[in-house]
C-alpha cells in the first residue's frame, strides 16, 4: 500500500538543501525517472515532480497545474516552472552537500540542475524576519487531512521571497508588528490588526472553503540574499492558490502588507507521488512495476 512520503509530515530538520531541476531536451524521461526512484526515499530526500516530465511521458495528473502568474497593485507573483524538485533534509551541511552532488551526477542525463539554496532553522522556528513562521499550521490528523491526497501523494507550492531588510528594519516595532499582524516579542495575534496584516490576508478558516495547507518553510541565504523558502504541502494546490490570490488583493483590493519587504523570485507547483515499499511510487508516469 502507498503512503506519503515521511518528510513532509515529519517536523522540519535543523538544515535543507533545495534542488531545483529542468528537462533536458530530448532525453529519456522514464529512465530518468527510474533513477530517480531509486535515490529518493520520501524521508531524508523529498522529491517534487513537474507537469514537463509528466507531459513528455504523455501521461497527467489530475491536479498538477501550472504556476499562475499573478499580479496586483504594486505586486507581481513570477511563476518558474520546474521540471523536479528535491528537497534535501539533514543535520550537516557537508553531508547535504555531497547528497546532492550524487545525485546531480545521476540524473544529469535526463535533469539538469539550474538552483540549489541551503536552508536552514533559525532561532527555533522564526523567519529571518523574527517572526514566528507556520503559527497557524495544522497538526497531526489535520495536517495529513490538509496536505495528503487519498492515494498517498501531495501537492507542493515553492517560492522563494527575498527580504529587503533595509526597508523591514526602518519600519517603527508597531508597523512591523501590522504588517504580520502579530507581536514580535510573544507572537500574540493583534487584535486591532489591519485587514492588510499577512494573517488576516491568510487566515485558513476565512476562506469558502477553509484554504488549510501544511507550511514546511526554511529561512536560506546566498550571498548578500537572504529570506524565506516557502513551502506548502496540499492535498491539491486550490488551498495555496486562494491565499495568494487573496495576498495580492484580487479578491478585495487589499494588498498583503508582507510585500512591504518582502517579495517572492520564483514560483511553481509540483506533484509529489506517494511511497511504496521504501521507493517512489511512479506507477501512475511509468506505469505498474
Amino acid at each position: 500500500m502507498s503512503q506519503a512520503q515521511a518528510g513532509i509530515l515529519q517536523p522540519l530538520p535543523p538544515l535543507s538543501r533545495y534542488l531545483a531541476f529542468s528537462l533536458e531536451p530530448d532525453s529519456d524521461v522514464a529512465a530518468g525517472l527510474a533513477v530517480l526512484q531509486g535515490l529518493v526515499d520520501g524521508d531524508r530526500s523529498v522529491a517534487g515532480i513537474g507537469l514537463a516530465p509528466v507531459s513528455a511521458l504523455g501521461r497527467k495528473v489530475a491536479g498538477l497545474k501550472p504556476f499562475p502568474p499573478l499580479a496586483g497593485p504594486g505586486v507581481d507573483i513570477p511563476s518558474t516552472p520546474v521540471a523536479l524538485w528535491l528537497w534535501l533534509r539533514g543535520d550537516d551541511r557537508g553531508e547535504l552537500l555531497h547528497r546532492a552532488r550524487r545525485l546531480e551526477a545521476a540524473l544529469a542525463p535526463v535533469f539538469r540542475l539550474e538552483e540549489s539554496i541551503d536552508g536552514f532553522k533559525h532561532a527555533g522556528g522564526r523567519d529571518l524576519s523574527g517572526y514566528e513562521d507556520g503559527t497557524e499550521n495544522p497538526e497531526g490528523e489535520a495536517a495529513l487531512a490538509a496536505a495528503i491526497a487519498a492515494d498517498g501523494s501531495s501537492f507542493v507550492a515553492v517560492q522563494r521571497w527575498v527580504h529587503n531588510f533595509k526597508h523591514f528594519e526602518a519600519m517603527q516595532p508597531e508597523e512591523r508588528d501590522d504588517c504580520i499582524g502579530r507581536r514580535r516579542s510573544d507572537n500574540e495575534e493583534l487584535d486591532d490588526a489591519p485587514a492588510s496584516a499577512h494573517v488576516k490576508r491568510t487566515a485558513q478558516e476565512s476562506f469558502s472553503p477553509e484554504a488549510f495547507v501544511l507550511r514546511r518553510s526554511m529561512p536560506w541565504v546566498e550571498g548578500k540574499d537572504a529570506g524565506l523558502m516557502f513551502v506548502a504541502f496540499g492535498h491539491s494546490v486550490d488551498a495555496f492558490q486562494a491565499q495568494m490570490r487573496r495576498m495580492v488583493g484580487l479578491e478585495d483590493g487589499i494588498v498583503d502588507a508582507l510585500f512591504r519587504f518582502t517579495r517572492p523570485v520564483t514560483g511553481t507547483y509540483l506533484w509529489c507521488p506517494p511511497v511504496k515499499d521504501g521507493r517512489l511510487d511512479l506507477s501512475a508516469l511509468l506505469g505498474k512495476a
